[in-house]
Formats: structure tokens, C-alpha cells, sequence
């Protein structure tokens, strides 16, 4: 058993059954996850895409309202980060995930009906709420399930359907405008909500049925008894402590994680700013000699997340093979950071063709920082697998509150509508964190192989105790059980 369990630390085999539990896992969390954050980032990437198809002249918008509206959104989204991670610790994640989908669809589509800017706000905020659940939530449960060696990879599909919903959106809004523009006496961008909100209500139905929740609570009518037992013995047992007391709470504010993972994603968040504030679709719409079609304007810009996605799937699978070596991610968005914003400073916008081109190409390059989101929540994952649940569940939620905090009035005072088309104190912030980011990584990858040194320290004294008790050269007791423990969760401390 313990040759087996060696084995499948170092790669060469799977356990039996492995392979089928984990096509299960991969269909059932993934599709529900997926489509689910597909959803979540539609709804709030459409709101540009309306903002640029007619709704900023329908409803008079002016000056930053745009950006108003946004930091509405991130204040609401930022509020509802620890509340909605906590509340997995206490309500199934079966029933909270579609509860908190109905509300948002419903927001969307209520969206459809307002007259001013200021109604978008009020819905915008209880929207951002709600749609809080999803991120942050998903990568806890993520890495409730999944091994070191696995999670990686899922995490970055699960990031990628997000950046795909950002991609389509532009898709969706011009069939939208050009089919049902004018329709029964409405806009093209009021429908685009209506129909957002319609085709969320059966993903939701879909994970009230069969989202499988966590190891150690799930029901699910397509894992055995078995395949349940064996989903737990994959991963450390969950270490449970209460969120909601003051010990807990000195806890989190003594140790490390907490407080370089909340860091490390403020940073990087804020070099995803270019991607991530639609600046590319403003800079087309405020271009000083080119005049772009709504068709274009939707369009063109759904080549930024289209790189992210394959930046994100690329890293995460690689960062997966190379045994979890998250921090490589770190230097390359900081590489990316700084090249792209040096691209924007060096060529303003002009009438010249080739600054056009350059700042295309800017804006593309920086779509690959898409790739930190997966793998940094992942690198928290993996830090924290054998601590408590709950304070797993409350640093990787944190960290978007953190960014969000953070972003929320970062929008307004670098990327405000009225700066477009150069954004250039915008370039000048990015090419800042950018540099920030590489030595933030380097401190997040020192404390992790030194909290590893010691964690295995810890496991080598726990082992030869156990033998003393078990006879010497035993590796039974106390001694096995942890060293199976560590094997099946796929973390192997005893390399750093």
C-alpha cells in the first residue's frame, strides 16, 4: 500500500478507480462551474458591449458614469466576497450556487427596464452580490476536490469559460442588435439583458440537481459509496474550525497566507486592468482619425480574452506538470505588464497606421494576463491544503476582495472613459505593478518553500516517532498514516 501510495505522489500511477472518480468529478463540477461562470462574466461583460451599441445615447449617459457604474459594481462585488465564501462553510454549495444565479438573472433582466444611469447603479450593486458567490466560491470547492497535480488544469478551464463569456459577449450583442433591434418596441442592448438573464434560470436548475457540493457532505446519486470513501482519502482531511470566532479570526491575521495571497492578487489584478475595463473597445470608440462600426467595436475587442484563454489553459497545464511551480506565472505577467505599457507610452495615439497596429497588438499581448487568475487561486490552494477549511475558504476570498477594493477606485482614476483613447496614466500605473508583481512573487515563493521545509521537518519527526512506537524500522502507525496522507494529497513537501 504505502509503494502505491509512493507511486502515485511521484506521477507513474493512479490508484484504482482514480481515473473514472475524477472523469466524474471533471464532468459534473466542471460543467455546472463552467457554465456557471460563463454566465456570471456575460452578464457583466455586456454591459460595455450595450454601453457601446446604443444604450450610452439611449439613456444620456456622460463624463465617468461608466466608470461610476463600475465601481458600484466592484464595491458590491468586493462586500460579498468573504460573506459568500462563508456562507459554503454553513448552506451547501447545491443550493447556494443556483440561489445566488436566480437573483443575479433576475437583476439582469430587470436591467432591461431602467431609464437612467443611476437605476443601472442600484440594480448593478445587489447584482455584484450575488455574482460574488461564484468566483472565489469555485475555487474553494475546486480545491476541496482536486490534487495538486490536478488543479492547475481545472482551474484554468474554469477561468477560461469566464474569459469566454467576455468573448462572446461581443458576439452575442451584435446577432442581438442586428435580429432584434427595435423588436416589440425595445432596443438591441435591452434585449441582450432579457435574453442573459433567460438562459442562466436552467444552469441553475441544472446545479440544484446534481452539483456535487464537497467530499465529506455530498449526496451525489452518481458516486458510490466507494467513490465517495475514496474522494476523501485522495486529499487531507478537512481541518474544521469556526469562521465566526474571535480565535479564528487572530489566526487569520497571524499568518502569512493571508496576508501575501491578499497582496499577491491585489497586484496582479490591477496589471489585468487593461483586459479587464474593456479599455480596448474605448480606445476603438475614441480613436482620433478611425471610425469603427458597432459590429467592430464588439468584435475586435473579443480578441483580448481570446488570447487569455489560451494564456490561461497553457500556464495552468504547465504549472501542473512542472509539480506546481506556480511562481513562473508571476515573472511572466510582470514581463507582459511592463512590455505592453512601455508599447502604449512609446506610440500615442496617432493617425499613423503602425501606432494603430502597435496598440492593437498591446492590447492583445495583454489579454495573456488572464493566466494569474487561475493559477494564483490554485498556488493558494496548494499553500493551504493542510490547514483549517475555513481559513482556506477566507484567504482565497481575500484575495478578491482585496483586488476588488483596490479596483474600485483604480478604474475611475486610470482608466476613466474621458482618458481614452491613450490612457497613459493608466500605462504608467500597469507598468508600476507590473514590476511590484515580480518581487511579490519572489517573497510569496520564498515563505512557501520555507513553510514546506518546515512542514516536512514536522512529518519526518511525526514519522520516526511512530516507528519507536510501532518497533524500529516499521512504517506502520502514525508514522504511515501521515506519510499516506501526504502521498494522497498530491502536495510533495518532502522535494522542497
Amino acid at each position: 500500500m504505502l509503494s502505491q501510495f509512493t507511486q502515485y505522489l511521484k506521477g507513474t500511477q493512479t490508484l484504482p478507480g482514480e481515473r473514472k472518480l475524477v472523469q466524474k468529478l471533471d464532468f459534473f463540477i466542471l460543467s455546472f462551474c463552467c457554465l456557471m461562470y460563463f454566465l456570471n462574466y456575460l452578464d457583466r461583460s455586456n454591459l460595455n458591449n450595450a454601453y457601446v451599441s446604443g444604450m450610452k445615447e439611449d439613456l444620456n449617459f456622460h463624463g465617468k458614469q461608466l466608470n461610476q457604474i463600475n465601481t458600484v459594481f466592484t464595491v458590491g462585488y468586493t462586500i460579498g466576497q468573504v460573506p459568500c465564501n462563508i456562507a459554503l462553510y454553513y448552506f451547501k454549495p447545491r443550493f447556494f450556487f443556483p440561489t445566488m444565479m436566480v437573483i443575479w438573472a433576475g437583476l439582469t433582466m430587470a436591467t432591461a427596464g431602467t431609464h437612467s444611469p443611476q437605476g443601472i447603479m442600484a440594480i448593478r450593486f445587489f447584482q455584484a452580490i450575488a455574482e460574488s458567490s461564484t468566483f472565489v466560491g469555485t475555487h474553494y470547492i475546486l480545491g476541496s476536490w482536486y490534487t495538486e497535480k490536478e488543479l492547475g488544469k481545472r482551474s484554468g478551464i474554469f477561468t477560461a469559460s469566464g474569459l469566454a463569456g467576455t468573448m462572446i459577449g461581443g458576439f452575442i450583442q451584435t446577432g442581438i442588435h442586428k435580429s432584434m433591434d427595435g423588436q416589440n418596441g425595445l432596443a438591441g442592448w435591452r434585449w441582450l439583458f432579457i435574453v442573459d438573464g433567460i438562459i442562466t434560470l436552467p444552469v441553475a436548475l441544472y446545479g440544484y440537481l446534481l452539483f456535487p457540493d464537497t467530499p465529506t457532505t455530498t449526496t451525489a446519486p452518481y458516486l458510490s459509496e466507494e467513490e465517495k470513501a475514496h474522494a476523501q482519502s485522495r486529499l487531507p482531511p478537512p481541518n474544521k474550525g469556526s469562521p465566526l470566532t474571535f480565535s479564528f479570526l487572530k489566526r487569520c491575521f497571524l499568518t502569512w497566507p493571508w496576508y501575501l495571497f491578499t497582496g499577491l492578487w491585489i497586484i496582479a489584478g490591477e496589471t489585468e486592468s487593461f483586459s479587464s475595463n474593456a479599455l480596448m473597445a474605448l480606445y476603438m470608440k475614441a480613436h482620433p482619425t478611425e471610425k469603427y462600426t458597432i459590429s467592430q467595436l464588439n468584435n475586435y475587442p473579443t480578441g483580448v480574452p481570446a488570447v487569455g484563454i489560451v494564456s490561461t489553459i497553457f500556464w495552468a497545464t504547465l504549472t501542473d506538470f512542472l509539480n506546481g511551480k506556480r511562481a513562473l506565472v508571476g515573472y511572466f505577467i510582470a514581463v507582459t505588464a511592463v512590455c505592453t505599457s512601455a508599447m502604449l507610452l512609446a506610440y500615442p495615439p496617432t493617425a499613423s497606421k503602425g501606432h494603430t497596429t502597435i496598440h492593437f497588438a498591446a492590447y492583445y499581448w495583454s489579454g495573456s494576463i488572464y493566466a494569474c487568475q487561475a493559477v494564483f487561486f490554485a498556488w493558494a490552494n496548494d499553500v493551504l491544503r493542510y490547514e483549517e477549511e475555513s481559513l482556506r475558504a477566507v484567504v482565497i476570498a481575500s484575495m478578491n476582495m482585496g483586488s476588488n477594493a483596490i479596483n474600485a477606485w483604480w478604474s475611475i482614476v486610470f482608466y476613466s472613459a474621458d482618458q481614452a483613447p491613450a490612457f497613459r496614466n493608466g500605462a504608467w500605473a500597469m507598468l508600476a505593478v507590473g514590476i511590484a508583481l515580480a518581487f511579490w512573487t519572489a517573497a510569496v515563493s520564498f515563505m512557501q518553500k520555507r513553510t514546506w521545509r518546515k512542514k516536512r521537518a514536522e512529518l519526518e519527526i511525526d514519522r520516526e516517532d511512530g516507528m519507536v512506537r510501532n518497533g524500529e524500522g516499521s512504517t506502520t502507525g502514525v508514522g504511515r498514516s501521515l506519510e499516506e496522507k501526504q502521498g494522497a494529497s498530491g502536495v510533495d513537501i518532502r522535494s522542497v
